[in-house]
């Protein structure tokens, strides 16, 4: 089977570029020593910030969630109510950061476009993106005409960025191949008709792949095929983001920068509620591959109830004391 190359999957792994030397390359990875790892996850863990630093670390938390909302039971009118929280999270503080994306359903994308209006737009400048999440989420189970379909409509919706999920028993089973493929065929779904491309998250669902050495290799087959950020996880398949499985991705996307001078992001995502945990994650990035990632271009987290938490815990430095759970809405 011969498959086409990325120009940095070309250059790591040579001029014939087949599933087989594909394999070649991935699987002489080094062996993760999952004991050193997750010693140095609970050491990072441990890691504290001072107050003055605190308030920088909060702001950060919150311009780096991807706030999301991924329930059947959806709706125009909560789309809308979680664009108002992205846009203006704590309506008593104007001065709090607005989130780096909304994250919904495909079928969404038009509402999130209708209800961010003007403040649709990179977060970088200080917008709010739109990511849509594609190409059968969760599962991952449909045919690759579907998945395509699926990331179309939401590029064409308006989606900036697509959360596309792997396919899981393709990887487990070792076809590497079709994995690389389908991420490629995914990237080139979304090529706007202007020439321009909504940015490109792969989902790993590392809960789902049981071992250290699978998230590393599947970390680096997602870049070689031309992945924006790789991310942790779905949300619905526990265990979700974990600061071990994070780290580790970040080590990848630090060697694939120092092999190739491409910059991946990662997102965790699923699981961190709360701004002790995320805070932790700041640290992390920031003893791994540097503060320079700790831009919504690079590093996001996913998810739903963290931006509440953080809200409190910004409100207390400003007051001196906690607001109760009815000064934030509830999602």
């Amino acid at each position: 089977m011969t498959i086409l190359s990325t120009d940095h999957a070309h250059s790591l792994v040579g001029t014939d570029f087949s599933e087989k030397n594909l394999k070649a390359v991935l699987n002489g990875l080094p062996g993760v020593d999952a004991v050193g790892l997750e010693a140095r996850a609970a050491d990072l863990g441990t890691r504290s910030i001072k107050t003055s630093s605190k308030a920088w670390a909060i702001d950060k938390i919150i311009s780096l969630i991807d706030l999301t909302t991924l329930e059947g039971a959806d709706t125009p009118g909560k789309v809308h109510s979680l664009a108002a929280k992205g846009m203006l999270p704590d309506p008593s503080d104007t001065a709090t950061p607005r989130v780096a994306a909304l994250c919904v359903y495909g079928d969404m994308v038009g509402h999130a476009v209708d209800a961010l209006g003007t403040l649709h737009g990179d977060p970088d400048a200080g917008l709010i993106s739109i990511a849509a999440v594609a190409t059968a989420f969760p599962s991952g189970r449909s045919s690759r005409a579907i998945k395509l379909a699926d990331t179309r409509d939401a590029v064409a919706a308006g989606a900036d960025e697509i959360d596309m999920v792997i396919d899981r028993s393709a990887f487990l089973s070792g076809r590497l191949g079709l994995v690389f493929e389908e991420i490629q065929a995914v990237k080139q779904s979304c090529v706007r008709t202007d020439g321009t491309s909504a940015h490109l998250k792969v989902i790993l669902e590392t809960g789902e792949l049981n071992t250290y050495d699978n998230v590393r290799m599947a970390s680096w087959l997602a870049m070689l095929a031309g992945g924006d950020f790789i991310k942790t996880s779905t949300g619905k398949v526990a265990p979700a983001a974990t600061l071990p499985v994070t780290l580790l991705m970040l080590e990848a996307v630090r060697d694939w920068h120092a092999q190739t001078g491409q910059k991946v992001g990662v997102k965790p995502a699923g699981g961190i509620r709360t701004s002790k945990d995320a805070i932790k994650y700041l640290v992390t990035v920031s003893e791994t591959v540097g503060e320079e990632w700790l831009t919504p271009h690079l590093f996001r987290f996913g998810a739903s109830s963290l931006l509440n938490d953080v809200l409190l815990q910004r409100q207390k430095l400003s007051t001196g004391h906690y607001s109760g759970p009815d000064y934030v809405t509830i999602d």
